[in-house]
């Protein structure tokens, strides 16, 4: 995957290359391998390039052959070749072999249609020089991450809301609603974030930018529809389905590797790619020192099953405490959990083994159920039934075994399910997840408060569910609040997209192929889900593909150590700098002596619950964002426009194209091309 950034103007006034550059420097670290832009009239385009697909021919900003439809594009469209194949069969010409290319055809002969045919995962946008249009679209599921913002009349677009800030023409404020959605959602629902006036392309959502006028429309939107018993060839669709997902995200110049956790799903991935990859192939970890966390003998038995070439990070509290405000900073959001910054080192780590492309498990336990909330809800709804039953609520304590007791269980914990809300509520399999993490609110200011006060989060997403929602199965509308929720603002964002991009690398998702998507959509409940066996037919299909002691594995969600990260005799001075009651106080977002008294309690090592774990978490990561983004407001240096693999200046005499194609390709004769090298890969 790559950066891409750019500003469209409601007048032809111009677009600077330098602002181009600059916006393409806060974001080189998704493209190392190269730089380029199209300065225009209107419009503006900037790249940044992580080579994987023909490493040498595939620069961007990237024409067709007479230049009137440019793109810059972040992804990789997995059936390309099909789509090339058909395109050339009707009349187009090709200069490279990317997928890059095959998109901007594709818009050429399909316009926004194309959207229905890719395969992958994508943001981009494409300038249609024939009416100084843009469009934009992303990906079904929100891999690929498309922010945008309005100030006057210019309209600006960016990988990452860092590249709108570089512009210099777009202003860093918080959003209050957007933290109050992470302090609820464990992330900002798109297409709110947290910052004020500046926004996300939503998943499976396009974009159209045109004299001024900003239009949006949706092209997917996941939806379910369960059947009543399992088809008799589940099994052989579900192989089919997804070796044919693993063997299209092998497709790649250069070498791709996995992510193993040492849980059924990276296993999955890992051994289909294994069996699928012209090289050996490499695999990466990440190990604690925690015993409860470790699932270090796992990894090893899998790779050592595999044949693998098995690289490990192993992770201590003082490494997270020192790589947070990186992660922090790459983020762009507060967070609540400390787990994204083992995932920053383990990207690191591949690397530095050379590996630019990693498969993930990640989409798994969307798809099939593998979360415990799915068993949290069956449970919830079994006891709800009889509710003076005290046989039915001990279930819960069945709950979480990978915790061990720790003073789990009993009438508090039941209470904590039970009590939570009305099966009859739409949000039901979410809203003791919701509450806990609201109680990060406790510790707000009355500032704070006031501010998030005319948003209720709840009650939009509510708002924002689809009219089919009622009629699905309540396993069916848990999956799908995890993947409007906690996916794509979480998961695919803070600890996905962005650590694994941190460090220049690409992370592909078999389990979030559309088409398996699709698959399982329609499988009934119990396919997924059978009594407390998550990922049912999923560990059928995998029996004799992964060693049996992972096949028998119960599911141990990836965790990390968190506040008590931040407290040890190694602790970084920041932490106790941005803690302390004065920094609190000028950041204005919590209550001073309450947050103190949170800070003891962790460094005294009595904070142990999630909730307060969470709240240390949130007010650290919240104060880190505050001084990077609003406090400190630095701009990058813009990359050298004398370096850039393609420059494109438009030349402001030239009329603009008439609606025609060349069937012949040329050089773009209203431009002034300064180079066009290749890639420094």
């Amino acid at each position: 995957m790559c950066g891409i950034a750019g500003i469209a103007r409601g007048v032809p006034r111009g677009v600077d290359a330098s602002t181009l550059a600059r916006m393409a420097a806060a974001i080189q670290h998704r493209g190392p391998d190269g730089f380029g832009y199209f300065a225009g009239r209107r419009i503006g385009l900037a790249h940044t390039r992580l080579g994987i697909l023909d490493l040498q021919h595939g620069a961007q900003p990237l024409a067709n052959e007479d230049g009137r439809v440019q793109i810059t594009y972040n992804g990789e469209i997995y059936n390309f070749a099909d789509l090339r194949h058909e395109l050339a069969q009707r009349g187009h010409r090709f200069a490279t072999a990317t997928d890059t290319e095959v998109l901007v055809h594709g818009y050429e002969e399909w316009g926004t249609a194309m959207l229905d045919r890719l395969e992958g995962q994508f943001a981009f946008a494409i300038h249609d020089r024939r009416d100084d249009s843009l469009f934009l679209a992303r990906d079904r599921f929100g891999i690929c991450p498309l922010f945008h913002a309005r100030r006057g009349d210019s309209f600006y677009f960016a990988s990452e809301i860092k590249a709108l800030f570089a512009s210099g023409e777009v202003d860093a404020a918080p959003d209050f609603a957007g933290l109050d959605e992470v302090f609820t959602f464990w992330g900002a629902r798109a297409p709110r974030t947290v910052f004020r006036e500046v926004y996300a392309l939503e998943p499976g959502c396009f974009a159209r930018w045109h004299d001024g006028r900003l239009e949006f429309s949706r092209y997917f939107a996941p939806a379910f529809d369960e059947a009543r018993t399992e088809p008799a060839d589940a099994l052989a669709q579900l192989d089919a389905t997804l070796r044919a997902s693993v063997a299209r995200r092998l497709r790649a110049d250069v070498p791709v590797g996995g992510y193993l956790s040492g849980g059924l799903d990276s296993s999955i991935t890992c051994a289909l790619a294994s069996a699928g990859s012209p090289h050996r192939l490499r695999t990466f970890s990440v190990s604690f020192s925690d015993a409860t966390l470790d699932e270090a003998p796992f990894q090893r038995l899998v790779a050592d099953s595999l044949g693998t070439e098995h690289a490990v990070v192993r992770v201590s509290g003082a490494e997270i405490a020192t790589v947070f405000p990186r992660v922090v900073a790459h983020t762009e959001t507060p967070l609540v959990r400390t787990a994204p910054a083992p995932m920053y080192l383990l990207s690191a780590l591949a690397r530095q083994h050379d590996i630019k492309v990693v498969l993930t498990g990640e989409g798994a336990d969307e798809c099939f159920f593998g979360y415990d909330i799915f068993k949290e809800t069956a449970i919830r709804q079994f006891c709800l039934r009889q509710p003076t039953s005290a046989i039915r609520p001990r279930l819960l304590d069945r709950l979480y075994p990978y915790l061990g007791h720790g003073g789990r269980g009993g009438a508090f914990w039941r209470r904590f399910f039970l009590d939570a809300g009305s099966p009859d509520d739409p949000l039901f399999s979410h809203l003791p997840r919701f509450r806990l993490t609201s109680r990060i609110k406790d510790f707000y200011s009355a500032e704070t408060r006031a501010a998030a006060a005319p948003h209720d989060v709840l009650a939009e997403l509510r708002d924002a569910l689809p009219a089919a929602f009622g009629r699905w199965s309540a396993l069916a509308r848990a999956g799908y609040l995890e993947m409007v929720t906690l996916l794509p603002s979480y998961l695919l964002a803070s600890q996905g997209d962005r650590m694994i991009m941190g460090n220049g690398v690409e992370g592909r998702y078999p389990f979030l192929d559309h088409h398996l998507f699709a698959l399982c959509a329609t499988l009934p409940s119990g396919s997924k889900l059978r009594g407390l066996r998550e990922k049912e037919i999923l560990r059928r299909w995998a029996k004799a593909l992964v060693p049996p002691a992972v096949h028998a594995r119960h599911k141990q969600p990836y965790r990390a150590p968190d506040a008590a990260t931040f407290f040890g005799d190694a602790r970084p001075a920041w932490v106790d700098e941005l803690l302390s009651s004065e920094a609190i106080q000028r950041t204005g977002y919590f209550e001073a002596t309450a947050v103190a008294g949170l800070a003891r309690r962790c460094a005294q090592g009595r904070a142990t619950g999630f909730g307060e774990n969470q709240a240390l978490v949130a007010i650290l990561s919240t104060q880190l964002w505050h001084e990077h983004f609003l406090a400190a407001r630095a701009r990058p240096a813009p990359l050298p426009l004398d370096r850039a693999s393609v420059a494109w200046h438009e030349d402001p005499s030239t009329a603009p194209y008439a609606p025609t194609r060349s069937a012949a390709p040329s050089i773009p004769s209203p431009f002034s091309l300064r180079s066009c090298s290749t890639t420094r890969s």
